[in-house]
């Protein structure tokens, strides 16, 4: 079967970015309308040889930046691992999941524009979840305040062979008013879950994994964001300013005073009065 995103391996990790973008618009109307909220369930996501990457180098021991949760319904037995701390091979994965074709992908599956992956990787990375571990459901953070950003995607990737359905680790996707499950997502390999972080976006694996000892529950996190149309009230819209240099010649001066010129009028001239206004800037400079 193939996968969702033909990547290549030839080269890197390679994806054009005009084809994931049509494979991403192809299953909109699947995502953007399911219930019970925008999410989509996708096999074979990523080419076998890719997904197997991933797994093998899924850090087995304790790295420097390792997070770990033992809070209850909050998280229980659950270690976070950040990509940085991973070998070459993970960190170019996860590379190629922070680059324009992943982004072009989500956004055409998604419709929403202007997102941004997170080179940090807030509560991302790679995931695993140990025997009666568990995560509450819950909806997400939804601002990410290092960046000052606006939380709006997730993606979780399973990496898990073999997995039996008596094991758990089910991801459930909750209603609106949390009265009933809607969808139960076992995590088994290569298997994409794709769902919008909104403030009634629930979801979760609350009941205590069953795997037997030694078996976790893999998953790669990654989250995207889009930042606030706010910004054009709070910084002034300039495009380049140019300026020539003082012992530059006359003709360097006066191109670069030119192109100054054209960037104040493109800023506070009214656009209806621009191409007049060009006009008269072309006749003085004659």
């Amino acid at each position: 079967m193939s996968p969702v995103l033909p990547i290549s391996l030839e080269d890197g990790i390679k994806l054009d970015h005009k084809a994931a973008r049509e494979i991403g618009e192809g299953l909109s109307e699947q995502y953007c309308f399911a219930d019970p909220f925008p999410h989509i369930v996708l096999e074979n996501f990523l080419p076998e040889r890719l997904a197997q990457l991933a797994l093998d180098n899924f850090p087995a021991q304790n790295l420097a930046n390792d997070t770990r949760f033992e809070a209850g319904y909050a998280g229980l037995h659950k270690r976070q691992i950040l990509p940085g701390d991973c070998n070459a091979s993970a960190r170019s994965l996860f590379d190629f999941f922070n680059s324009q074709p992943m982004l072009q992908f989500l956004e055409g599956l998604s419709s929403i524009q202007g997102l941004i992956s997170d080179p940090y990787f807030h509560g991302g990375g790679y995931h695993e979840i140990s025997a009666g571990g568990l995560l509450g459901v819950h909806a997400d953070f939804r601002i990410n305040e290092r960046l000052h950003l606006n939380r709006r995607m997730n993606v979780i990737i399973y990496l898990n062979q073999n997995w039996q359905e008596e094991y758990g680790g089910h991801l459930e996707l909750w209603d609106k008013t949390m009265t009933s499950m809607r969808r139960s997502v076992l995590p088994v390999f290569n298997r994409c879950v794709i769902f919008n972080t909104d403030a009634d976006s629930f979801h979760g694996h609350p009941d205590p994994l069953k795997s037997p000892p030694g078996v976790l529950r893999k998953s790669i996190a990654l989250y995207y964001y889009t930042a606030s149309r706010e910004i054009y009230n709070e910084v002034p819209g300039t495009s380049t300013i140019y300026h020539a240099r003082p012992g530059d010649n006359r003709a360097t001066q006066r191109e670069a005073l030119s192109l100054r010129v054209d960037q104040h009028m493109r800023q506070w001239v009214p656009p209806a009065l621009q191409r007049y206004a060009f006009a008269i800037k072309r006749r003085l400079s004659r």
